[in-house]
C-alpha cells in the first residue's frame, strides 16, 4: 500500500497539468465514524492531489472527490483496503470540461448580434460589459459601485438597485469560489429581473420602494478569471503566501468569525486554507468595510453551488443562534417558494447541522455584526455535475433561486429592526 501510495506522490509532483484527462469524481459512502476519519486521512495526503468537493460529515452521507487520474489507482486499492463503499460519479471530467469550452465558443459567436445570453457561462470581462449595459439601460434605478479592488487590482463593482433616499439595504453576493461558476451566472440574471420587473412586477417595485439592494455578482474576480483561463477547478483568490509556493485563500474561511477554528486548513496548499489573519483577503476587506460604513444593512445573503442547501448561523460554531426561529420559518418558506417551480428540494438549517462545522464564514461574520437576516445558498445540483453544471441548467437555476431570495426580502422589507 505504501509503495502505491509513494508512487503517486512521485507522479503527483512531476506530473503538474492543466488539463483535466482521466479525472474521475468519486462518490465514497462511509459508513461508521471510523471510515470518516479514514477518509480524513487519505484527503490529507497532499501528493495525491485530491479535490474534495464535499466532505464526509456523517455515516452514510456521501463524500464527492475528484480524483486525478495518475492517483486515481492509489485512492481505489485504499477504499477496498478498508471497505469503504464508491461509485463514479464523472467518469472524465475532461470530457465534460470540452463540451463546457465548447458551448461558451458557440455562444460568444452567436453574441456578436447584441444579444446577451443569460442562459450561459461567460467571461469576467463579458460580465463586467453587461453590468455596464444594466446601468446604462436603466439609469434612473441602477448604478455601480466600486467597493474596491482584487489582489491583481481588478474592481470590484456591486450593482446598487435603488429608487433614491436613504434606506436600509439588502447585500447580495455570489461566487466568492472561483468554480462555483453557475453563482456569478444567477446573479448577473436576477439583477436583469429587478431591474425589467420594477415598475411592473408589485413585489419587486414594493421591495426596491422600500429597500436598497446591493448585488456583487463576482466577488473573487481574480480566481474567477483563474478558472476559465488555467485551471477550472480553482476555488480560492489568488493572493501570495509569504514563504509557501502555494497560492490563494479560501475566501470563505477568511472572515472574522471563528476564524481559524473547526472546518478550516491552516496549509497554505490547501483548498480550505484560511489565511495568515482574519480579514487578510482585500476581497473580504472591501465588503466587511462596505457593510461597516453604510450601517443599515439588514440582510446579507450569498450563492454557492452545489448540493441544494438553504443555510443560517452558525458554521463556526454548532450552537443555535438567538434568532432561530425566525431564520429557520423564513428559510423553510423561501425553500417553498423555490420548490415551486421545478420541484427542487432544499434542505434548511444552521450550516453546522446542515452541512458540516466551518468557521471564518461570511455570513456567521455578519450575523455577529447585527445583520439578523443572513443566509448562504448551495444552488444546483446534488452531485451529478457538481461544480460543472451544465449550461442548460442555468436559467432554471436562476428562476428557482430569485423566487427563494424574492421570498427572504419580503419578509426583511415586512419585518424591520
Amino acid at each position: 500500500m505504501r509503495l502505491i501510495l509513494l508512487f503517486a506522490a512521485l507522479w503527483g509532483h512531476i506530473y503538474c497539468r492543466k488539463a483535466f484527462v482521466g479525472d474521475q469524481v468519486l462518490e465514497i459512502i462511509p459508513s461508521n465514524e471510523e471510515q470518516i476519519q479514514k477518509l480524513v486521512q487519505l484527503e490529507a495526503e497532499e501528493h495525491l492531489q485530491l479535490d474534495v468537493w464535499k466532505s464526509p460529515t456523517t455515516p452514510g452521507a456521501a463524500m464527492h472527490v475528484r480524483v486525478p487520474f495518475v492517483s486515481a489507482q492509489a485512492v481505489r486499492v485504499f477504499l477496498e483496503s478498508q471497505g469503504i463503499a464508491y461509485s463514479i460519479m464523472i467518469d472524465d471530467v475532461q470530457v465534460l470540461l470540452d463540451k463546457e469550452k465548447k458551448e461558451m465558443e458557440l455562444n460568444r459567436r452567436r453574441e456578436r448580434n447584441g444579444n446577451f445570453n443569460f442562459g450561459a457561462y461567460h467571461t469576467l470581462e463579458e460580465i463586467y460589459q453587461e453590468m455596464n449595459n444594466l446601468v446604462a439601460e436603466h439609469p434612473g434605478l441602477v448604478s455601480q459601485v466600486r467597493i474596491g479592488s482584487s489582489f491583481e487590482n481588478r474592481s470590484l463593482n456591486a450593482l446598487k438597485f435603488s429608487t433614491g433616499g436613504d434606506k436600509p439595504a439588502i447585500w447580495l453576493d455570489a461566487g466568492i469560489h472561483a468554480r462555483e461558476w453557475v453563482t456569478q451566472a444567477t446573479a448577473l440574471w436576477i439583477a436583469n429581473k429587478i431591474a425589467s420587473d420594477y415598475g411592473s412586477e408589485p413585489s419587486v417595485t414594493s421591495i426596491l420602494d422600500t429597500l436598497d439592494l446591493f448585488l456583487l455578482p463576482v466577488t473573487n474576480p481574480d480566481g474567477y478569471v483563474f478558472s476559465h483561463t488555467e485551471n477550472r477547478m480553482w476555488r480560492k483568490t489568488r493572493s501570495q503566501a509569504s514563504g509557501s509556493f502555494c497560492v490563494g485563500v479560501d475566501p470563505n474561511r477568511n472572515w472574522d468569525a471563528g476564524f481559524g477554528g473547526p472546518g478550516a486548513s491552516s496549509s497554505p496548499c490547501s483548498d480550505s486554507y484560511h489565511g495568515p489573519s482574519a480579514n487578510s483577503e482585500v476581497e473580504v476587506q472591501a465588503i466587511v468595510e462596505f457593510i461597516k460604513n453604510h450601517g443599515k444593512v439588514k440582510a446579507f445573503l450569498t450563492l454557492h453551488s452545489y448540493s441544494q442547501l438553504l443555510m443560517f448561523p452558525y458554521g463556526y460554531k454548532c450552537a443555535k443562534p438567538e434568532s432561530f426561529d425566525e431564520l429557520n420559518e423564513v428559510g423553510q418558506k423561501a425553500a417553498k417558494s423555490l420548490a415551486s417551480l421545478y420541484g427542487t428540494k432544499y434542505e434548511v438549517g444552521p450550516i453546522c447541522s446542515v452541512i458540516y462545522q466551518a468557521s471564518g464564514g461570511s455570513i456567521d461574520w455578519s450575523y455577529d455584526f447585527g445583520i439578523k437576516y443572513s443566509f448562504a445558498l448551495e444552488l444546483r445540483d446534488t452531485g451529478r455535475y457538481g461544480f460543472l453544471l451544465p449550461a442548460a441548467q442555468i436559467l432554471p437555476t436562476a428562476e428557482e433561486t430569485w423566487l427563494g431570495l424574492k421570498t427572504i426580502m419580503e419578509h426583511v422589507r415586512d419585518h424591520p429592526y
